[in-house]
């Protein structure tokens, strides 16, 4: 529970953000708890993370999140009592002091030739040695460590001290996929920030501007409002929407364009917010090509948005869902949709290959969120169209979380 909301509550409701702020820490606290159960129910004696997604969602401790993705500079160590320790980039040590999911933050060693000072064997030895040093005085019977995306050289450091290596993502993937109840008003908010900011967008989409232009507006107002970063750069106008996948760049919009956008932010308390939407540029009308388009990439996103439900295989999500036309398919998006959380986190779900085993297995289960992916292109008029809703798995429906409208100018 968050504050005096019920976890019934807590599913459904929109909560003030004066809720949000007072209670962030509480919202910290359960998400560690959810990952040290998980610890113990996989037999992870002791987990390392060096992603800056992990290392946030186990302690709500953030920093410089783009240079730590290439950087290996700040680390998490988390025992399975919960006893959590954080290896701060040098100098940074007290932005995590007030967070009640840390017990004690120490400097990190810098982990690769440029954070390490040009003394990347040495560092990573240091780095073992503490692990070692830590880990034994709290339990030494202790033999083994999940780990996620650590340079080899200090995995090799972290063997020579006489560990052990498993993979982090059999304790985290799972634990991260079911979401909590307390995180959903986090997610519910970081929606209604990024709808405030994909309008913007539309409502800046010029003529003559670039795609560039336009698409810095989406970030003026998700930096605005308190986002962290956007994933990828797919903004996209006219003939660059078609192959899909092409980035923002100097072209400049004309009247009549087709507009590409997938959100793809990393919004409000970190939550993740990625659905996607088609615009028509300018005053003209729509071509006979845009409208088909258009429709066959809104009757797909609908059609897998009826079929979805609780306790769905992705089997059978995959053998029901829409068939993408023969002058479509070299060009089909690549899965039918994604799990969302931090991230893009699991499942990718597939579609079917006549004649092959499905690959996937598993269930789409109460907790999730699941984004459906529509792209409908051709190369008859070099354009394309891009269509995308995320979506909460409840026990006993799915609601549609994404709410932001169609260009009805397209329909």
């Amino acid at each position: 529970m968050l504050g005096q909301w019920t976890e019934d509550q807590l599913w459904s409701a929109q909560l003030p953000v004066t809720d949000l702020e007072a209670h962030r820490l509480d919202l910290y606290s359960h998400r560690r708890a959810h990952i040290v159960d998980h610890m113990r129910s996989a037999g992870a004696a002791a987990m390392l993370l060096l992603d800056s997604n992990d290392i946030t969602y186990a302690t709500g401790a953030r920093n410089m999140t783009i240079f730590t993705m290439r950087t290996p500079a700040r680390y998490l160590l988390i025992l399975e009592t919960g006893y959590t320790v954080l290896f701060e980039y040098v100098g940074c040590e007290h932005l995590a002091e007030a967070l009640p999911t840390i017990d004690e933050i120490r400097p990190s060693q810098g982990l690769d030739r440029i954070s390490s000072g040009g003394r990347l064997a040495e560092s990573c030895e240091r780095f073992a040695a503490e692990i070692k040093e830590i880990v034994h005085h709290l339990d030494p019977s202790i033999d083994r460590i999940h780990i996620d995306r650590f340079p080899w050289q200090a995995t090799d450091a972290l063997r020579r001290k006489g560990f052990a290596l498993a993979d982090a993502s059999d304790v985290l993937t799972y634990a991260r996929t079911i979401k909590l109840a307390a995180e959903i008003p986090y997610f519910r908010e970081a929606m209604s920030r990024i709808n405030a900011a994909v309008g913007r967008l539309e409502t800046h989409a010029d003529p003559d501007k670039t795609e560039s232009e336009v698409w810095a507006e989406f970030h003026y107002s998700l930096m605005a409002k308190e986002g962290q970063y956007v994933v990828t750069r797919l903004f996209q106008s006219g003939q660059n929407t078609f192959p899909y996948f092409q980035e923002a760049g100097g072209r400049r919009l004309e009247s009549g364009d087709l507009l590409c956008l997938d959100t793809d932010a990393v919004a409000y308390e970190n939550y993740c917010v990625d659905f996607s939407r088609t615009f028509l540029c300018g005053d003209a009308k729509a071509t006979g090509d845009q409208k088909l388009l258009y429709g066959r990439a809104r009757e797909q996103l609908e059609h897998n948005a009826d079929l979805l439900k609780p306790h769905m295989s992705f089997r059978e999500l995959a053998a029901k869902a829409w068939k993408v036309p023969e002058e479509h398919q070299d060009s089909r998006y690549y899965c039918i949709g994604h799990g969302l959380g931090m991230s893009g986190e699991w499942p990718n779900i597939p579609y079917e290959t006549a004649g092959e085993p499905y690959p996937l297995e598993g269930v789409i289960e109460p907790g999730m969120i699941i984004c459906l992916e529509s792209y409908v292109g051709w190369d008859r008029s070099c354009e394309g169209v891009k269509l995308e809703d995320q979506f909460l798995i409840l026990e006993d429906r799915v609601e549609r979380m994404s709410t932001y409208h169609f260009d009805e100018r397209l329909s």
